[in-house]
């Protein structure tokens, strides 16, 4: 058996999408399905691509009901499921908040507060309207603007692989810039691997975890971050203040749904570690794994955490047992 792969810029991240067998048209085929798949899907879902279905919300929503087709409109509905389940940690039309950050510029400046508070009365899940018989939206408040880049790519992950299980494949992986959505196994034989970053150095990977039938999405600062008067700010923001998140530099989340690990790895970081794993505790087959700004991890009580003796500078480690066996959080730090 072989692997064959293939890597685009798509949904404006890196997509590696890969698939194993002994044929290589077959594995050709595949893989070029699986991109017009993602393209497919980036041009409905993009917020900056006109004619698709979140421009024309975006840009007419606030003034009349937006018919939109049924694909786009479940994932909405999904998304809003998933922000009344993390209290709204996770929300699709924080896009106003975002506006007001020059994340790309090298002198970070806050906004003032009179700022924020304005744009967070254009911000929140409870004020689309949703009408599942005509499958529109309508949003409550002006200048609303929703965007799925928390989810999107996730979703888009989970259709290549569910077309490419419908016509046969064995054993592939979805990579979406780090978030990995794996089945089956690789050329070897062997379960996929996947590693969590040091997220102070991308080159120096923390933890090593084996995939079965699962996927992990990473919600992370890395490199994007400023320091302001000596605290450490996120580009990823609270739905609920406006503001830059702090105390946190990674979350992973792994579940068996691409989609619903991209949106929980987002809803973790706003949650902050405590509440983060507790929640995650609380969700069946579902396990996260969380860097806080003291460069302490933490774990989902059903990770089993195995360490090995080596030099610090060097320290790997992997996590096994994401089936679900229970065992007792594990919480560690390791010099990174």
């Amino acid at each position: 058996m072989n692997e064959y792969n293939i890597t685009e810029k798509l949904m404006g991240s890196s997509f590696t999408l890969g698939v194993v067998t002994d044929d290589k048209l077959f594995a050709d085929e595949m893989l070029q399905a699986g991109i017009a798949e993602i393209k497919r899907l980036e041009l409905l879902l993009s917020e900056f691509v006109d004619g698709s279905a979140t421009y024309a919300i975006n840009r007419l929503a606030s003034e009349s009901p937006v018919v939109v087709n049924e694909e786009c409109f479940k994932l909405i509905e999904r998304a809003v499921a998933i922000s009344r389940l993390t209290q709204g940690d996770f929300d699709i039309t924080i896009g106003p908040l975002k506006k007001l950050y020059q994340f790309k510029n090298k002198s970070f400046q806050l906004p003032s507060h009179s700022n924020v508070r304005a744009a967070l009365q254009h911000v929140g899940y409870q004020k689309m309207q949703l009408n599942a018989a005509k499958t529109s939206v309508y949003f409550q408040a002006k200048d609303m603007k929703i965007s799925f880049a928390a989810i999107g790519k996730g979703y888009a992950s989970d259709r290549v692989k569910k077309l490419w299980l419908a016509k046969g494949v064995q054993s592939g992986y979805v990579n979406a810039s780090g978030d990995l959505n794996a089945f089956g196994s690789n050329a070897m034989g062997e379960p996929w691997k996947i590693g969590i970053a040091n997220p102070d150095n991308r080159n120096h990977t923390l933890l090593y975890l084996p995939l079965n039938q699962v996927s992990i999405a990473t919600s992370g600062d890395y490199e994007q971050y400023f320091l302001h008067d000596g605290t450490r700010y996120s580009h990823n923001l609270n739905p609920h203040t406006g503001l830059p998140l702090t105390g946190i530099k990674s979350v992973s989340v792994i579940s068996p749904s691409a989609e619903l690990s991209d949106a929980l790895a987002t809803a973790v970081y706003v949650k902050g570690e405590k509440k983060g794993i507790e929640f995650i505790n609380q969700m069946p087959h579902t396990h996260c794994i969380i860097i806080n700004d003291q460069n302490q991890l933490f774990f989902s009580k059903h990770l089993k955490y195995h360490s090995y003796e080596m030099p610090i500078s060097k320290s790997y480690s992997t996590v096994s047992n994401v089936s679900g066996i229970p065992c007792d959080l594990k919480k560690s730090k390791i010099n990174i």
